[in-house]
């Protein structure tokens, strides 16, 4: 993978197992900010070093690359929220009725966002009980396989559809560990709260949309309003999910039904500003297989202490997180 992050640090380009230092820093926010042009002349300066063998070996001591400023937490695969819909209310239409209009999502957490590598403390929370509310550790924990898309020029709202990419410095993976039991007692009726905000894990590396494939996105019907109306593109990356040292899932990103610059559209459509650090997650990707647990395993298992989950995608660093009690 090529990507940019922070090695011992400065501001690094990484190519493979070889990184180049480039600039003192202990997040990627500064460059970030500095716009589409910055961006290439550094990712130009880190490939110029390393051709001339001017890289050091890759640390095994992964920081979270950039500050995160705002996390939101989009709804955007078809396949995942019809076979949640089946699961969560098998007697009524998997989807509700403003599925296939706006890209649904709720604003999580930035200060719980780690890096890869991090343990991950199984949280306490609220849940359902016989006859009255439980306080103690979740049951149900569970992970989500999704991508992140890290903003850095900051830029006033509404942003036009067209004009969405601009603001884009990269993509991560991104393990968004959710709570199950926790989340089905406290998310009526205003959605998802602490069962998701305990933890986010992201890759080390930050990843230039232009080294991606991009590809046309399902059809959209009903077609969309018209501040949300573009070809849908997305990114062809395929994805795994993998628990204990055994794959369980495999799926692809261009199996989502919101585009990026739609989602980037609908949240700044209200007046809302990017700023440097943002995180706009696309919510589980589902598709040729599933990308949480809970539709693998139909509820019917979920995470135990020091259980290991590595989510991986082409092109894009890793994301690995072991379950602590």
């Amino acid at each position: 993978m090529r990507g940019f992050g922070i090695a011992r640090g400065q501001v690094a380009w990484r190519d493979g197992d070889s990184v180049a230092l480039l600039e003192p820093g202990e997040s990627l926010n500064p460059l970030m900010a500095r716009g589409p042009e910055a961006w290439a002349e550094a990712r130009a300066a880190g490939e110029a070093a390393l051709a001339r063998g001017d890289g050091v070996e890759l640390a095994d001591d992964a920081r979270l690359p950039f500050e995160v400023a705002d996390l939101v937490d989009f709804y955007s695969s078809l396949e995942h929220a019809t076979n949640m819909g089946r699961l969560l209310r098998p007697e009524g239409d998997p989807l509700l009725p403003n599925w296939r209009w706006i890209p649904i999502g709720y604003h999580g957490r930035a200060g719980t966002v780690v890096v890869s590598g991090t343990g991950v403390r199984r949280p306490h929370g609220q849940r359902k009980g016989e006859e009255r509310p439980e306080f103690g550790p979740t049951r149900r924990l569970d992970i989500e396989l999704e991508l992140g898309f890290v903003i850095g020029l900051p830029g006033a709202g509404p942003i036009p559809v067209e004009r969405a990419l601009e603001h884009v410095f990269g993509v991560v993976l991104v393990n968004d560990w959710s709570a199950r039991d926790i989340q089905a007692w406290e998310y009526q009726p205003l959605g998802p709260f602490l069962g998701k905000s305990f933890a986010t894990s992201i890759s080390a590396w930050v990843t230039p949309l232009d080294l991606l494939t991009r590809v046309p996105l399902p059809p959209q019907d009903p077609e969309p309003l018209d501040y949300l109306r573009t070809e849908p593109l997305g990114f062809d990356i395929p994805l795994e999910v993998e628990l204990n040292g055994e794959v369980l899932s495999r799926t692809n990103a261009r199996h989502l039904y919101w585009s990026v610059e739609q989602q980037i559209a609908h949240l700044t459509s209200n007046g809302a500003s990017l700023r440097t650090g943002d995180l706009l997650a696309t919510g589980t990707i589902s598709g040729d297989e599933p990308g949480s647990l809970f539709e693998l395993w139909r509820g019917e298992r979920f995470l135990e202490d020091g259980d290991e989950v590595v989510l991986r995608g082409t092109g894009l660093a890793e994301v690995r997180g072991k379950v602590v009690s």
